[in-house]
């Protein structure tokens, strides 16, 4: 494992904790945001729901993949991961999907949560899905030198992890198809966790605060699991050549405070890393995509996933003479 960098404010990080133990069951809503669910997927595309990727003991693990109208060749892939505190949340619906219209395949995909399994069972699964996009590659039509990674929240955390810890075996697992890279080539983060480690609470917050969500998904208290909330860091592994990052987060989040990504933003920066934190004024935790959301993420991708348009080549002309 890489070195951790230092601990974050002692400040942000006891809000962060403080936040994610009483995480809501109902994000927050933020108004003249959308609020829809799914796109409707372009005639033509094909859904494919309940896909298993690997298998955990007697747990299939899931995943949705929704595949744009054929074209002349491979579909450069998004893999949606939700969030929920790590303990809850599904695949589906999916917001990502509405990139199929753009040409793209989605996956989205479910993960063992951290009332069946504890970390890093979540960061294994999702490097189990990568490798099965790639092994699966030819049979769906997908090109497995282009795929990118979108969460949020929990979600946000996983995917940030896979794009700094490439090169970090302790966080691969066994699950399946590993002859192929677990690496991603871009990642859009909405306002996820990304330094779990470097603040103990105090006894009477622990009172005051009950159950931590942060220690269900370490699997046991945070003093006691300083070595695993830094595994479990992104901010840990950043090294420069991790993929491309767009990092997106409001600052009036309660619940993960945007210090977080401000860290994040930090580590990518000192690597080396193409990085770029966009604060959505007045926009609290759990905001939507939509009009002002959108282009930026589109933008993102398209420049990451999608290959350059070739120029038509001109035709030779006879020099002129004087």
């Amino acid at each position: 494992m890489k070195k951790a960098l230092r601990p974050a404010l002692l400040a942000s990080l006891v809000t962060l904790i403080a936040a994610l133990w009483v995480f809501p069951q109902e994000p927050a809503q933020q108004p003249k945001r959308s609020k829809r669910g799914e796109a409707q997927l372009p005639e033509g595309a094909t859904t494919l729901r309940d896909l298993e990727y690997a298998r955990a003991g007697k747990s299939a693990l899931l995943l949705d993949l929704y595949l744009p109208p054929e074209s002349d060749g491979a579909s450069p892939v998004i893999v949606w991961i939700h969030g929920g505190a790590w303990r809850m949340g599904s695949k589906h619906p999916c917001p990502a999907a509405r990139q199929v219209a753009r040409g793209y395949a989605v996956a989205s995909i479910n993960y063992r949560l951290s009332n069946e399994a504890t970390f890093p069972a979540q960061i294994y699964d999702c490097k189990a899905a990568v490798r099965w996009l790639r092994a699966n590659a030819a049979k769906y039509r997908l090109d497995p030198d282009r795929i990118g990674v979108w969460g949020s929240s929990a979600g946000g955390h996983l995917v940030a992890l896979l794009g700094t810890s490439g090169d970090v075996k302790e966080l691969e697992g066994e699950l399946g198809n590993n002859d192929k890279s677990s690496r991603v080539q871009a990642v859009c983060d909405f306002f996820g966790p990304a330094q779990l480690s470097g603040v103990l609470p105090t006894e009477e917050q622990k009172k005051s605060w009950g159950l931590s969500v942060i220690e269900q998904f370490l699997g046991g208290p945070i003093e006691e699991n300083q070595e695993k909330a830094a595994l479990a860091s992104p901010t840990t592994h950043a090294t420069k050549d991790d993929p491309p990052f767009l990092i997106m987060h409001g600052d009036k989040d309660n619940v993960v405070p945007l210090n977080q990504s401000e860290l994040l933003l930090e580590s990518l920066k000192k690597a080396g890393v193409e990085v770029e934190l966009v604060v959505i004024k007045g926009a609290a935790h759990g905001f939507k995509t939509g009009a002002d959301i959108d282009p930026k993420v589109d933008g993102f991708f398209d420049k990451h996933l999608k290959k350059p348009v070739e120029e038509t080549p001109k035709e030779p002309t006879e020099p002129e003479t004087y």
